[in-house]
């Protein structure tokens, strides 16, 4: 497997989040990426391919606003603009226009810039986010490229994550949709219906906005239940899609506390709905907090568990692009998506 790897992430690197009232440090860390890097080379799972070309703004923009897209290339500048002791510190929200506030006029002031833009407090928003998840936004461009070149699977190795960054919008450590943006990729290469599955424990509320009214992009996702998991306010079973995407997102909420077999059971059912859906290529958003010793989820899934992942989603038998999104058990991230990959790579054929 192909390997497209973001050597530019670790120009992100967050100190704190707020977390439940109080700052912490980050939970969405350089290693993250480096320990899953060591494993592919460890376990020699396929060629790893760096220093990528910078992917266009007007490729970006087939996802993500421009005046989004203008904000986040100019924001590290204007949060020191406002006070030099601001390049000693991350950049996090304060305020939010929620209902019956504006949203249409794009304030002057850069703090209402952050909320208009953003839907948390817990990413921060560092010198170098811009370059990283552009970057990461290559990878995701440069594996599409490869599907479309014919080959059977790549992999997207890259953080900041981005199935939480919707089209105008940052939160959830995520600032460019990876995801999101490969897909397009396909279908502007050619293909012309595409699924994204997301098997992160958080639902991908970003991915899911974007192509909400879509039916060439059929999203779905098996995560924790909003009920009580974050994001909380997307990801309820009843979403389905809406215009011309009605029936074409799927998501299958699972309790805190899910072991692996009732797990795999909605795993199935997804897979069943995108083949259903007739996808010529699958996009995967392979979080990896599903994994029983993660400090923010709550399912019980074991490394040994993500080979059978990997069969699973081999045996569907599509082109497959893997993106990597979260997975916060920083030291046993690395062994759980190589076994994914390797899985696949097992039974792919």
């Amino acid at each position: 497997m192909h390997t497209f790897f973001n050597d530019r992430h670790a120009l992100h690197h967050g100190r704190h989040e707020m977390f439940r009232g109080e700052l912490v440090p980050c939970f969405e860390v350089p290693a993250r990426a480096d320990y899953v890097l060591e494993a592919l080379r460890s376990r020699q799972l396929g060629p790893i391919e760096s220093a990528l070309p910078e992917v266009g703004l007007d490729v970006l923009a087939r996802v993500h606003a421009p005046r989004y897209l203008d904000f986040l290339a100019g924001a590290w500048d204007e949060w020191v603009a406002l006070d030099p002791k601001n390049a000693e510190r991350d950049a996090l929200p304060s305020y939010w226009p929620i209902r019956t506030f504006r949203s249409d006029v794009l304030p002057a002031s850069f703090p209402a810039r952050m909320g208009l833009f953003s839907f948390d407090a817990g990413s921060p928003l560092t010198a170098g986010t811009w370059q990283a998840a552009r970057q990461g936004a290559a990878c995701a461009v440069a594996g599409a490229r490869h599907l479309l070149q014919g080959h059977r699977s790549a992999f997207a190795l890259t953080r900041p994550p981005g199935h939480h960054a919707g089209a105008d919008f940052f939160g959830g450590y995520c600032f460019l949709n990876n995801a999101a943006i490969a897909a397009q990729a396909l279908r502007d290469g050619g293909m012309d219906k595409v699924a994204i599955l997301d098997v992160d424990y958080h639902h991908g509320n970003g991915t899911q906005a974007i192509f909400y009214e879509r039916a060439d992009v059929f999203f779905a996702s098996v995560h924790g239940d909003p009920h009580t998991e974050y994001p909380y306010f997307l990801g309820y079973a009843d979403e389905r899609g809406a215009a011309a995407g009605e029936g074409c997102n799927l998501n299958l909420p699972l309790p805190r506390g899910t072991g692996f077999d009732r797990w795999r059971e909605a795993l199935a059912t997804a897979l069943q709905a995108i083949a259903a859906h007739g996808a010529q290529a699958l996009v995967v958003s392979l979080g990896l907090d599903t994994f029983e010793g993660d400090p923010i989820a709550g399912f019980r899934l074991r490394s040994a568990d993500y080979l059978r992942v990997g069969e699973a989603l081999a045996a569907a038998g599509l082109p497959t692009l893997f993106v990597f999104e979260g997975g916060y058990a920083v030291a046993e991230v690395g062994v759980n998506a190589a076994n994914v990959l390797e899985g696949f790579r097992q039974h792919a054929g």
